[in-house]
């Protein structure tokens, strides 16, 4: 069996032994088409990425191709990037600004699609880190589903590298409640365990599944 798949069996298979269930998001940012492939064959329909050029270039003949594909971007987007990113991407997990969710609200309009959105919020209060200050969620999520009526499914967060993730998904997981928010996007390749157990619902999983990246 190609060694991609085995990874994500091993990943899918501790999850379930721990009783967890969450969405694996296979990250294949970086990857070639080819080097995924073998994961898409096997039959995993859940991918995320980091930049919308390099999606766009990966994926857009295979979503053409495989409609159930459901792609995701994990990465901070540009509001100048929202109209494509709406047209490729089903799920978008870096809502993080009024000015964003304007644009990806005008592109959903423009192009007559629906699409769902994570809020990201900045747990770590990193000034060099996307996402939303905590102070200013509520009044986030008050525009992009009352006025821009995005469809929030979510909150999303990137723990600060250098600490303890347990705290921040904590954290998260309380921000999520208090909102009345169904999903949770939080955990990585060295944490995905921690973050399932507090109730996310997405996991974003890549060097342990495609291996070390060459670039970033």
């Amino acid at each position: 069996m190609n060694d991609i798949i085995q990874n994500f069996l091993k990943i899918r298979d501790e999850l379930h032994h721990g009783n967890l269930h969450p969405t694996i998001i296979a990250v294949s940012k970086t990857f070639p088409l080819e080097h995924i492939r073998p994961l898409i064959d096997y039959g995993h329909k859940v991918f995320g990425e980091n930049k919308v050029q390099e999606a766009k270039i990966k994926w857009s003949n295979i979503k053409k191709e495989i409609k159930d594909l459901e792609l995701h971007l994990i990465g901070g987007l540009q509001s100048n990037k929202a109209k494509e990113a709406v047209e490729l991407f089903d799920y978008i997990h870096s809502v993080d600004s009024v000015k964003l969710a304007n644009e990806l609200s005008k592109a959903e309009e423009k192009l007559q699609i629906k699409r769902k959105y994570f809020v990201q919020v900045n747990v770590g209060k990193e000034s060099q880190k996307s996402g939303v200050a905590m102070e200013e969620l509520f009044d986030l999520l008050k525009v992009c589903v009352n006025e821009k009526k995005l469809e929030i499914v979510g909150l999303m967060c990137i723990p600060p590298y250098d600490s303890d993730p347990i705290p921040f998904f904590k954290l998260l997981k309380k921000l999520n409640t208090e909102h009345h928010l169904p999903k949770m996007s939080m955990g990585m390749s060295g944490d995905y365990m921690d973050a399932a157990e507090l109730g996310a619902t997405h996991i974003r999983v890549g060097s342990k599944i495609f291996g070390v990246r060459t670039s970033q």
